[in-house]
């Protein structure tokens, strides 16, 4: 039976607790202001983080799959377009493709990232199915980026527009530049688990273009230009004051977090190397990852999470199910995915976050070890 501790995958409160006292300050500001919609604390997190990444325009808006949808809404995506993505990746990502009305169109995975694959890309693109391509939407993986280069320059030969999936990549880069910075638009979910993350829902959109943010402006608040009178059909999706408050705390810490993330990991690659059967995860030369998540493969993956949570060890399978083959989405599919087929068998997420103690990265490389007789 097991007895000691239960070693977390991740903590949104050990977040909390090690920035509490600027946090609840923020919180209390923003209680006493009297004003808690879309006001200065929005405002200012928007200028803030649009300056962090060095992006012209960031607008803030309820959740990443919020931001995705509004997007694709701003640059016209809809029925009969066809939008290029990854199937190993959150749901989100392909449910606001269908929520516009669009269909996604699969593409094949690099297994060293797990992001998308230029190569695949071109030949999803050379077989597309029915409809108008419009868009590619990669999604930088665990907190590493696609090869964003590649992949725009092959938008820019078909002339598609490139809509980055940044919800577990804030502080990333590709040849020193952030992710966020390459698209024509980019999201990013603050779902508290992610390393920018709220202590709710949360998201941001940014762009570089004045155009795109007006249209998102106006599509997150009712397409109201003057309030009670909708210029255009909109919805509600505005980033909560409380929430960017917090965001606003979270990311002045957001480069040493992702820093200590890094440590983490670097960690886990000496404590793993060389156990049989597990490969731990790779990042391109050109590539600076946040670390979202500390993926590694292994085989018999099953057992060994089975092991783990016997010793008392959170594992989670980043992910399971495979979004072309999901009831509600495989309608979509038209054909095998042999690498993000073979990574949702073999992938599995150890403990990682900035806060996590070194006992527990110990105790869990250990028993990694242990399971393979290493």
């Amino acid at each position: 039976m097991m007895s000691q501790t239960t070693v977390l995958q991740s903590s949104p409160k050990a977040s909390y607790l090690a920035h509490k006292e600027e946090i609840d300050a923020a919180i209390a500001r923003t209680l006493a202001s009297g004003w808690y919609i879309l006001g200065a604390e929005v405002s200012q997190f928007e200028a803030e983080f649009a300056a962090y990444l060095d992006v012209p325009h960031a607008v803030g808006v309820a959740s990443g799959t919020d931001g995705l949808r509004l997007v694709m809404r701003s640059l016209g995506i809809g029925p009969g377009d066809l939008v290029f993505t990854v199937a190993h990746t959150a749901v989100a990502t392909v449910a606001a493709i269908d929520m516009v009305g669009a269909t996604p169109v699969y593409v094949d995975i690099d297994p060293a990232t797990y992001t998308m694959h230029p190569e695949r890309l071109a030949e999803a693109i050379a077989q597309a199915p029915p409809g108008t391509p419009k868009a590619v939407l990669p999604v930088h993986l665990f907190g590493h980026p696609a090869n964003l280069p590649a992949i725009r320059e092959i938008c820019r030969e078909h002339d598609l527009r490139l809509i980055e999936d940044c919800s577990q990549s804030h502080g990333a880069t590709w040849a020193g530049r952030k992710t966020g910075a390459w698209g024509d638009a980019a999201i990013f979910s603050c779902y508290p688990t992610k390393n920018l993350g709220a202590l709710g829902d949360g998201g941001v959109v940014v762009t570089g273009s004045a155009e795109l943010n007006t249209e998102l402006r106006l599509l997150r608040e009712y397409g109201w230009r003057e309030r009670y009178v909708s210029a255009i059909p909109g919805e509600n999706s505005r980033l909560d004051e409380l929430q960017a408050a917090i965001l606003r705390v979270k990311l002045a810490h957001l480069d040493a977090g992702n820093a200590r993330r890094r440590e983490i990991a670097a960690r886990y690659d000496d404590l793993l190397e060389n156990i049989p059967d597990i490969a731990r995860p790779e990042i391109r030369p050109e590539a600076e990852s946040a670390r979202h998540q500390y993926v590694i493969r292994c085989p018999r993956r099953d057992s060994l999470r089975a092991y783990l949570t016997a010793q008392g060890i959170g594992t989670i399978i980043h992910y399971p199910v495979p979004i072309h083959q999901q009831p509600a989405y495989a309608k979509f599919a038209l054909g095998n995915l042999p690498e993000t087929e073979r990574a949702a068998r073999e992938v599995l997420s150890l403990p990682l976050y900035p806060e996590i103690p070194s006992a527990d990265i110990d105790r869990t490389t250990d028993a990694v070890r242990a399971w393979s007789g290493a």
